[in-house]
């Protein structure tokens, strides 16, 4: 049995489990695929992308900080072939992943013969980004090793005449490309929306970073001006802090000196990411009494509270990354650590006050930060205006993600996946009925045969005319009863336009709403959604016992009003309970077992009752509430419950009496044996 992730188990072939990318990280293959190279030409050609990739490292990225990791590709080689291979760990900087996708498709124009795969945790991220665009056959269940950049472009190789709709594995993918390189598509919008993040590359690299001048410890600036790339495991540091970290900022509960102490502040220009500048910035935490003194006498000196926070958030943070064993083995922390050594053997001195004078200082605007809500409203809705809301990157992506939403509530032949109503996949139609399957459906009647036959159906419905014994009014009715219909449909469609209408206004409204009334609206249809939840189930409970009830009772019979009946006891009942009893002579009289005559009965009038029907029904009913009775063989059930609801006890069964004691007994209506006396279930009735 193959899982859904595609491991077979052991004795099906298991070849291992399936790799998976950790969370955030990116990673990239290159291959190059010329048959008239050999395989020293193949890794000489690598190597050169190596060194292409290093020159455009050097070009664009002389100030730029990773989030995490850097770009990095190294050569290897796998099933007897060189390859070029890299993974990136990118962190909550998603602008490091794309500027990994501009520099490899940029290198794709000089080496025209690398065929590039990049791809992430979430798989082919590109095709996700044009979701919008892609063709229906291009899911993500097919995706796998179908998606290169080659010569610039983003080619997808697209399912074969009679191949089926599964992906591709890598060795048939590189066969396509190196046997039929023509074979691979370009899908011109899917490469437009592909790669629409890249059209501000390469400005966008040096818009990601922000420099913000801030008062730091003597020996943090040391630190940072050797390697302004240090800051990045610095903020993550005290990002994601432990309580360990905390403690390692107490010196009297970790009885360890700080190594970055907070004291001797001077003010250096300090260069972030835009992300490591607003997760330090964001971070709310309570600092330890020496930070805190440490703040307090910063913002006495002159110092903003906010760039003073920022400026104590990551003295904090570099003291957790030269003292947490959680960093002991990263290189930063090592590097940091042979800095420190330097410092105090006398190698190396802290930088006076003239030559922090010298850094060259840079105060960035920091407008990218602040949201005008309400103009982020009206861009979710559509109306952005000239304005702005904030930083331009993030604008444009909500411009476009607001753009393609628009579109797909615009297409009228959409479904709720995107996909055109009349293009429906096979496995969509509803084709259990087909004749090849030898059986119908049961609801299916013989004028849906007629109809839905090959040699009956046509391109254009047509009504079918009256028959000639037809009359003429019933084919009028029947005409009638179309155009009712038609009208029906109308009046159906117009209320529903009303509906939507309606709803499209309160959806407006709801959207001009501040946040926090959003949320208690929010909280509110949940709570009714659970209240309605409740009843539904109580009323389903109700139901389910309803229906036991019901079952029980039909069992023993008690809900079967004309059974069949004794004609003796009929006329036996009859006559007890005759409202004409007293007015004249009646005669009842019980014979032994073995008579034909049970009863006689002679009235003066001679006459029929006019409610024969009516107890012959109260007969019936209280001979199967009996009948439910006795088999409960004495236990709780539904007919006793219900007599007794009624305040009717019922006494022994008399059957019981004399299989017990063979003892005679007497009713209340003639004499004989209890068990031979018709009317002993019945004497608790007449009483």
């Amino acid at each position: 049995m193959d899982s859904d992730d595609g491991l077979k188990w052991f004795g099906e072939g298991f070849d291992g489990f399936p790799k998976k990318l950790p969370e955030d990280v990116v990673e990239y293959i290159i291959f190059i695929i010329d048959s008239r190279l050999s395989d020293i030409q193949t890794r000489e050609r690598l190597q050169a992308f190596q060194r292409a990739l290093q020159d455009l490292k050097k070009k664009f990225l002389k100030e730029y900080i990773w989030q995490r990791d850097e770009i990095k590709l190294d050569l290897v080689r796998e099933n007897d072939r060189w390859l070029l291979k890299g993974q990136t760990n990118y962190g909550d900087s998603v602008a490091d992943e794309w500027l990994i996708v501009y520099f490899l498709r940029e290198l794709s124009k000089e080496f025209k013969d690398a065929w590039i795969r990049i791809y992430d945790t979430d798989g082919e991220f590109l095709l996700i980004e044009a979701a919008n665009a892609l063709p229906k056959w291009l899911t993500p269940e097919v995706a796998e090793h179908r998606v290169w950049i080659n010569t610039h472009r983003l080619l997808i190789v697209p399912l074969g005449k009679d191949e089926e709709p599964e992906p591709l594995q890598l060795e048939k993918a590189l066969q396509i490309l190196r046997d039929t390189p023509g074979r691979p598509q370009q899908y011109p919008k899917v490469e437009k929306e592909a790669f629409h993040r890249l059209n501000n590359y390469p400005t966008a690299i040096s818009e990601n970073q922000h420099h913000a001048t801030l008062p730091l410890p003597r020996k943090v600036a040391h630190i940072l001006h050797a390697n302004p790339s240090y800051i990045s495991l610095a903020v993550e540091a005290f990002y994601l802090r432990d309580p360990i970290s905390i403690r390692l900022l107490q010196p009297e509960k970790s009885k360890r000196e700080l190594i970055f102490p907070p004291e001797d502040f001077v003010s250096v220009s300090v260069r972030f990411t835009k992300v490591l500048y607003a997760q330090l910035l964001g971070q709310h935490w309570d600092p330890p009494p020496l930070y805190e003194a440490a703040i307090e006498s910063l913002v006495k000196s002159g110092h903003s509270q906010e760039k003073s926070e920022v400026a104590i958030k990551l003295s904090a943070g570099m003291q957790m990354l030269a003292s947490h064993s959680l960093f002991a083995d990263k290189k930063v922390a090592r590097e940091v650590n042979l800095l420190l050594e330097d410092l105090e053997s006398g190698d190396d001195a802290l930088p006076t006050d003239a030559e922090i004078a010298a850094w060259p200082k840079r105060e960035d605007d920091e407008s990218w930060l602040d949201i005008d809500f309400d103009e982020f409203e009206k861009e979710l809705q559509g109306k952005g205006g000239e304005k702005g809301f904030g930083d331009k990157n993030a604008q444009d992506n909500l411009k476009k993600m607001v753009e393609r939403f628009n579109t797909f509530l615009a297409d009228d032949e959409a479904g709720h996946e995107g996909a055109d109503v009349d293009e429906k996949d096979p496995m969509d139609e509803d084709n259990d009925s087909d004749p090849g399957r030898g059986w119908d459906d049961p609801e299916d009647s013989d004028e849906d045969v007629e109809a839905d036959s090959p040699s009956t159906s046509t391109s254009h419905a047509k009504p079918k005319p009256a028959s000639k014994s037809t009359p003429p009014s019933k084919a009028a009715k029947a005409d009638d009863h179309e155009d009712d219909d038609s009208d029906t449909e109308s009046d159906e469609d117009a209320d529903a336009d009303a509906e939507y209408a309606e709803y499209e206004k309160y959806f407006e409204k709801y959207m001009m709403l501040p946040a926090h009334e959003k949320a208690l609206l929010t909280e509110d249809a949940r709570e009714l959604a659970r209240a309605q939840d409740a009843e539904n189930e109580e009323e389903e409970e109700i139901r389910k016992l309803t229906e036991a009830m019901e079952a029980e009772l039909f069992g023993h019979g008690a809900l079967n009003l004309n059974p069949p009946a004794d004609a003796a006891e009929k006329k036996m009942l009859k006559s007890a309970t005759d409202p004409n009893k007293g007015k004249g002579k009646a005669k009842v009289s019980f014979a032994s077992p073995g008579e034909d005559d049970v009863e006689e009965i002679s009235r003066e009038d001679g006459s029929a009752s006019e409610d024969e029907e009516i107890l012959d029904e109260d007969y019936n009913l209280v001979q199967n509430m009996l009948a439910a009775f006795k088999g409960q063989a004495g236990a709780a059930g539904p007919a006793g419950n219900m007599l007794k609801a009624m305040g009717i006890q019922l006494p022994q069964d008399a059957d019981d009496e004399v299989q017990a004691s063979g003892s005679k007994s007497k009713s209340n209506v003639g004499e004989g044996r209890a068990s031979d006396n018709p009317m002993r279930k019945q004497d608790w009735y007449m009483q």
